[in-house]
Order: structure tokens, then sequence, then C-alpha cells
């Protein structure tokens, strides 16, 4: 039987960091933190690294593909890709020139993760009505999908635009293409669309056991045998801190996780969170705080429940100070992946 091939990567909002004496970094300095960040994890052997796109005050990246051709410049292995882009809320084509170019820049190792937003300041941002959220995802996917082929487009849409033998540039060489996968929150719907264009699925489980997510990874594999469609290894993705103290990663978790949680919750409506409920998420739950062994072993225990190949941890949450951020990555990297690929008998 043959061992799974397992992938490990780190996924960042663009959290404004702190320097390690208390301080704000600026948006400008959180960017370059971040690009540094990706020259860590490509020279310590981490498989990729992945930007959040966001329009508010505490997160630095509004424009990842920006941000990825600069890492592009300082990293030589490590993929660059985004978590997530929201389709619904962009132009296909112009999203296609942008992750061609960066496909040039990378020497392929692009992946663009689509999403249709669980932050949805793009939308009136750009002009688009949150009534046609659902819409706007199906109708631009299918164009993504289309794009995807390099031939010259003809495409007509209710919400994009009309398009007669058109070639859009700059065009990838040829038989390559723009890797691309699809991140599912807890919509089956999602599962569907995934298994039907025929893109892996990455799973963000942010909180709440992640077990409960099994559904949704039968859903893909009974999709996929249904629509004779090919089964990718899938993924999934959550917010962690691993240093050598468990209780100062409990602290800091709590501290810069609980900020960024309630910050996000006065829009959604969320209770504050409490400690009690800090503490479940670590113990049972979503997040993976805790020494470089505790994390491994949380990680194991779910990627092997939910029959996962792929995961992403979620890393800097709420800013947390320089040296938080960076020990996080480097035990991640020398401690946890190792031990995790212990644990599971794969590659």
């Amino acid at each position: 039987m043959t061992a799974k091939k397992y992938q490990f990567g780190l996924d960042t909002f663009g959290d404004i960091g702190f320097k390690d004496d208390g301080t704000a970094m600026d948006g400008g300095e959180t960017l370059r933190q971040v690009v540094k960040e990706a020259k860590m994890a490509d020279d310590l052997g981490i498989d990729l690294i992945a930007l959040g796109e966001h329009h508010r005050p505490e997160f630095a990246i509004s424009s990842p593909e920006v941000v990825l051709g600069a890492m592009a410049a300082v990293t030589k292995r490590i993929k660059l890709g985004t978590a997530v882009t929201v389709l619904s809320s962009d132009d296909p084509v112009r999203v296609f020139e942008r992750f061609s170019t960066l496909h040039g820049l990378s020497q392929g190792r692009e992946e663009i993760m689509l999403g249709r937003g669980s932050f949805t300041e793009s939308f009136p941002l750009y002009g688009y009505d949150l009534q046609n959220y659902d819409e706007l995802f199906v109708e631009k996917i299918a164009m993504w999908q289309k794009l995807l082929e390099g031939k010259p487009m003809n495409w007509s849409g209710k919400f994009t635009q009309k398009l007669t033998d058109t070639t859009v540039y700059p065009q990838l060489p040829k038989s390559e293409t723009i890797a691309t996968s699809l991140a599912v929150g807890g919509s089956p719907e999602s599962i569907i669309r995934a298994v039907y264009y025929d893109i892996p699925v990455v799973i963000a489980i942010i909180g709440g056991e992640p077990i409960r997510f099994r559904p949704y990874v039968d859903l893909y594999h009974k999709a996929a045998k249904q629509l004779k469609k090919p089964e990718h290894p899938l993924g999934m993705h959550a917010h962690g801190i691993i240093l050598d103290d468990e209780q100062e990663a409990v602290e800091v978790g709590f501290k810069y996780i609980k900020a960024e949680m309630d910050r996000i919750g006065i829009d959604r409506g969320w209770a504050p969170m409490t400690r009690d409920r800090f503490e479940f998420e670590i113990d049972k739950g979503a997040y993976y705080v805790g020494t470089p062994e505790q994390v491994a072993q949380k990680i194991a225990k779910n990627m092997k429940a939910l029959d996962m190949q792929r995961f992403d941890l979620v890393y800097g949450t709420g800013g947390q100070l320089l040296h938080q951020r960076e020990d996080t990555i480097r035990n991640y990297a020398t401690k946890v992946i190792p031990r995790v690929k212990e644990l599971l008998g794969g590659e």
C-alpha cells in the first residue's frame, strides 16, 4: 500500500503585528514582515504559504497577489497561494491576469484558493450587491474554469462581461495551468461545486469540534463517485500558536485570538469569547495552541479522523509579537511537521 503524501502550509491574513516592545507596526511594516516570514518558511522547508484578502483596518493585505510577487523574489521552492481570493467581488479576467503574471514570476509555484468570502467588505467597496452573493460566485467560478482552458474566450453572463474570441494575457505556457483549490466553510453546495469543477477542497475549521466536518468529507467522496470525478486529497486550515512553554502559548492565544474573534464578532453578532470557550477550543475544538508535541498530536488526530492530506496553520492571529509569530513558524517547521508525519506514517 502506497504511503499518503502530506502537505503542510501556513496561512496569514496579514494581521497588523506588534514589535517585541509591544508597539503596533504599521501596514507597510507588517507587509514586509510577512514577506520575511515567507522566506523563513521557505528556508525551513514548509510546503506552502497562503495569504488572505481583507479590506479592514486590522489587516494589511488587501492585494495578496502583490505580496506574493514580492515573496516570489525572495523564495525558491515554497508554493505561494491565497486563502482566499474573493472571486465573487472581483473580475475573473483580471484575477487570471494577476495569477498568470505570478505564474511567470514564481516559475509555476502559485496557487489560487477561491472562496465566496466570509468577510463581505469587498462587495460594497467594488460595487456589488450582497443580494447576489451566491449567484455572483456561481457565475464567476464557471468563468474562471473557462479561462483556465487557455483558449480564446467566448462568454456571456449576467454579472460578467461579454467576450468574443478574446485571448487573455499573459498566456500560460502550453500544458501549464494555475493550481486552483476551493475554500469551504460549511456549505454542502460548495462541496458539490468543487467536485463538479474538479477542484481540490480545503475546509476552514475555525471553531467547534473538527469531527463535525466528517459529513462534508463523506459527501465529497460520495459526490465524486456519483459524478464520476477524480477524488483529490482534502485539506483543512485552522488557527494556532506553537511555543515551547504551554502556558505562554495559552496566554498569548487568549490575548490575541480572543481580541480578533471579538472584533469580528461585533459585526456578526457573536458573544465575546470566554476563557472557558477558548480552553474548550484548545482541548477539543479548532485551536492548535500549545507545545510542539501537543499541537502535533492534535493535528495528527484530526487529520486522521477527517482523512486529510493537507493542513494549513493560520498563524499570527490578532497580530502577536514578532518573536511569537516567528517562534510559531520555526516550531511548526522543525518540530510539529516531522512529528505529525511520524504519527501518520506518511511521506
